[in-house]
């Protein structure tokens, strides 16, 4: 176990933070509790954005 985790430690890490990228870019289209904690300022600029 320890090996496999070893070895494609590099790819489980690249596949986390791109499922975090998704979950933030989701968070941010659709609101969620990131978004409302952000300033009001940097809030209206991403919902021009997005």
């Amino acid at each position: 176990m320890k090996r496999i985790f070893k070895k494609n430690k590099a790819l489980i890490v690249l596949f986390i933070m791109i499922i975090l990228l998704i979950a933030v870019m989701l968070d941010i289209k659709y609101e969620g509790l990131f978004f409302q904690l952000l300033p009001a300022s940097i809030q209206s600029k991403l919902a021009d954005i997005f």
